[in-house]
Formats: C-alpha cells, structure tokens, sequence
C-alpha cells in the first residue's frame, strides 16, 4: 500500500517503522527537515518537510495516488483538518487520525465523508493506554492480556512459577491437570527463544506463556500457571497527565489511589477533577524520602505514567526496591523498553504497540477484524473471517491440519456464529481435526511478522481457486 503518515512525532515514528517493515511504500511528512533525515537513514521511507494541512505538501508526498493517510501531529486540529483536505482534494480512499480530545469518537457526525472532516477511523493512545492498563490491574499476574472477538476469546500472556499445577507438566497433559478450562497454549518463550509448543513440550518455571481461551475461563488458566495475586486495591500513580487523570477517574470508585505530579498547577486541576477519595500529591516520584511517607510499600501497584522515560523507569526501580507488590512502566523509546526487560520492573507499556494493532488492521487484506502485536512488535496475533465456500476458499470446509498454515503459525481458537443472529455464539478451541466453517472468526498466532502475507493469501476468496 501507499501510505502518507503526517508528524514524525513518537507514535508516527513508531507507526513509520511497523509498516516498512511489510513492505509498504510509506511517506512521511513533518515540519522538521532534521527528523526526516534521521528517519530516512533509518527506515526504508521517503520524507517530505512541511505543513501537511497544505495541499502543495501533500500533494508532493504523493497524495494522488496515495491508499491511506495516518495525521500522526501533535495538534488535533492539524489531524482534522489533514483528513478533510487529503479526502476532499486528492480523494484519498482511508484516512485515520490520531486524536486526544475524548470528544471526537468514532461514528462522530463530525467526522463523517458528506460533511464532517472525512476521518475513516480515530486512534486515540491515551485511550488505548488507559484500557490496557486496566485489563493488567483486573488480571494482576498477567504480563498483556488481548482480546478478541468482541471480547469472548481473551490472549493472555503469564509467567509460569513454580507451585503451578502445569509447571513442569507438557501440554499433552492439561486437559487433565486443569479440566475445567478448554484452553490453548500458541506459544512458550525462554529468556528471548522460542519453544515449540507441541504435546511433549513442557512448561518450566520462568517461562512467558502465551494462552488462547475463552474470556471467562480466564482466571482458571492464570491459576493452572502461577499463584493467584490478591486483587488490585492500592494504586499509586507517577504522572497525572492524560493518561493518569483517565486512569484515576475510571479507577476512583473502587480503588484507593494516590497520584503524585510534578507541576503544582496540575495538581490543583487533578484536584478539582478528583473527589477527595484520590489523595493528590505534589512532588517527585524519583524522591525516596517522599515514596517513604506514602508507603509505597504498601501498594499493591505503583505505575509510572510520566512523560519522561527515564523518570518513569526510576521511579519503578525504586518503588519495587521500596516494597511495591508491582511495578509497571510506560516507556516510549523502544530501546529503553528492551533494556528493562528482565529487571524488577514487571512490565514495561509501549504506547504506540498499544495503537499500532488498530492501525494495522486496516493495512491488512482480507476482512482482518484485529490485529494485536506481541512481544514489542516480533509476533502477532490476528483475527481473519473466514469467507467463501470449498470451491473459493482455502480454507472453508477443510481441517485445520489441511489448510498450509506458515511454520510455527497456529490456529488456537474460533469463534462461531458471531456472524449470525439466529444462532448461539460459542468458542471452540482449535484442533488438528477442526473444521472452519464460513464466517467463523478465526485467531491465529504469529511467531514472526513476516508470515502475515502468506495467512491474508489464504483466507482470500479466489473465483479461480478448486
């Protein structure tokens, strides 16, 4: 695909990068020639400096023959009004704008074709952030947990310790060991390799297992790996920018949270956005002698949430030095991220992976309903309709073990009847022997990016295919 991406920023960097890498012919457009330049000696991509909303500029990163347009700029107002003149202009057929206003929404009469500002789509990362940070504190001994299919099938990613019933067990043997969940395990990590999940495998202490069930039986899986944490009821957060004000107020009825913030400005508006159940704090989250008077040893979650990465992993080094129960992170610089992996930080938040997977499903052929992306960006997780029949379709009518599915990709679950309202939904657990039916949701893991081209080819309907 042709894709302009406007705003060399963090996210359209990040954005920039995950596309290039399939392939894409990608321009980026931003106002600091310097930034290009280092994004070009980078990535495979082309740059053009200037003010995106001016047809000229556009017009000159290809817009005419452009698919796709991402306004990536720090201004909301920029990304309106990008989209309005990309669409209006040039036609372009999809435009998605990144948006941290929570009142431009998707469905927006604002933002329709006829007469809004023409965005396809809004991503908001603050709003995805929120909402990943969430699922962790509702599953405390998850590392991600993603969901699928409206939210009936539920990825999770937990680290296996030892006491677990399938610690030390292989796969063969879990329907045994935890009988009350149908569960599928796509994938097992040791330090950075990657086991093969296969029936003898077994499960060690350490390892990051990747599970596929259905949403409600998420909890007995986490339990078959690991001890159960007690829930979430004590939160301290570094940070009350956007993403912490959201976070507090969608945390305040039913948790107790302290929010520490720098500028003593912001806390004087946290405080009037906050009722007096959040206790707002001015000051550092870096100062030990302050984390040492709120008792951060008490907490059962102390999450990082300024805008400065460096900061953030402090401040999460010295909360779990101090007796933080855990510790989470958000670290925009991908670099930082890998580097804090496997230290007492317990997870590290990348909020461009978190909006990286909206984006994608769009990029993707064939009618992809989600795209997740795992283990910062190396594998994937996606959810195909399958469409057609066995003269059209490769993979409708056929067993799983028939279909020519990439080395190391797996079917693990499918969702059946989603499609049609005058039959049951229900979740099946994929085998060798099942069999995909039209319009099943099927989720399929990924080990390594590549592969997507060759799984979108077969889930595409041909008229010449038998």
């Amino acid at each position: 695909m042709n894709i302009i991406i406007i705003g060399a920023g963090r996210v359209g960097e990040s954005v920039a990068e995950s596309l290039v890498s399939e392939r894409n012919d990608i321009t980026v457009v931003d106002t600091d020639p310097q930034r290009l330049a280092m994004l070009q000696d980078r990535l495979d991509l082309r740059g053009v400096a200037g003010n995106g909303i001016q047809p000229s500029v556009l017009e000159e990163a290809g817009a005419k023959d452009c698919d796709m347009l991402i306004a990536c700029a720090p201004m909301d107002e920029t990304n309106l009004v990008v989209c309005k003149v990309a669409h209006d202009t040039f036609n372009v057929p999809t435009t998605i704008a990144r948006m941290r206003s929570p009142e431009f929404v998707n469905g927006s009469p604002l933002l329709n074709k006829d007469n809004g500002f023409a965005v396809d789509h809004v991503i908001c990362p603050e709003e995805s952030v929120t909402s990943y940070v969430r699922k962790l504190i509702e599953y405390p001994e998850a590392l991600q947990v993603l969901e699928f299919a409206k939210g009936m099938v539920s990825l999770i990613a937990v680290r296996a310790v030892a006491g677990g019933p399938m610690v030390q067990h292989s796969l063969a043997e879990i329907p045994k060991l935890v009988p009350g969940a149908d569960m599928r395990i796509v994938a097992i990590y040791r330090g950075t390799e990657r086991v093969v999940a296969e029936g003898k495998t077994r499960i060690e202490a350490g390892d990051e297992v990747f599970v596929l069930a259905a949403t409600e039986d998420i909890r007995t899986v986490l339990g078959a790996l690991r001890k159960m944490d007690r829930p979430v009821k004590r939160l301290m957060i570094a940070g009350g920018g956007k993403v912490g004000l959201r976070l507090a107020r969608e945390l305040q009825d039913t948790h107790e949270i302290k929010l520490i913030e720098t500028n003593r400005l912001r806390c004087d508006y946290l405080a009037s956005q906050l009722p007096s159940t959040a206790l707002i704090l001015h000051g550092d989250s870096t100062d030990e002698e302050l984390m040492e008077e709120e008792n951060v040893r008490d907490m059962d979650l102390f999450i990082a949430l300024t805008s400065d990465d460096e900061d953030n992993i402090m401040a999460s080094l010295l909360a779990k030095r101090m007796g933080a129960r855990r510790v989470i992170a958000l670290i925009n610089r991908r670099a930082y991220a890998d580097l804090v992996q496997g230290t007492t930080i317990d997870i590290a938040i990348s909020p461009s992976q978190t909006v990286i997977g909206e984006l994608l499903a769009f990029v993707r052929r064939g009618d992809v309903e989600a795209v997740h992306s795992l283990r910062r960006g190396a594998a994937e997780a996606l959810e195909v309709v399958a469409h057609g029949d066995v003269k059209n379709s490769k993979v409708v009518g056929r067993r799983i073990d028939q279909i020519g599915l990439p080395r190391g990709a797996q079917i693990g679950a499918i969702v059946r009847g989603l499609e049609h309202d005058d039959e049951p939904t229900r979740v099946v657990m994929a085998h060798h022997d099942t069999v995909i039916e039209r319009d099943d949701h099927v989720i399929i893991f990924l080990p390594r990016k590549r592969m997507v081209r060759e799984v979108e080819k077969l889930f595409q309907v041909s008229a010449t295919f038998f």
